[in-house]
């Protein structure tokens, strides 16, 4: 970067860089994501007319658990922690 001055960030635009945060909630994010997918199974207790219920509330559990673990994976193998 020789010639190149890095751009510094001003406060007025983006108040957190005062304090130096700039990302999202990692853990918190894991966490909603078990929740909801925990929400979507407890739907299925109870009397169901037919399997596209149960189908519309276990799809989407399957791959919000599937998107949780990717993560958790791609996150403990980044060489930028």
């Amino acid at each position: 970067m020789a010639g190149r001055e890095l751009a510094k960030v001003d406060p007025a635009d983006e108040p957190s860089a005062e304090w130096g945060w700039h990302g999202t909630f990692p853990k918190a994010t894991s966490a909603a994501g078990v929740f909801v997918a925990i929400a979507l199974c407890l739907i299925l207790i109870g009397h169901h007319a037919s399997t596209t219920e149960i189908l519309y509330a276990v799809i989407p559990a399957v791959v919000i658990l599937a998107g949780v673990v990717w993560g958790n994976i791609r996150k403990r193998n980044d060489w930028r922690r």
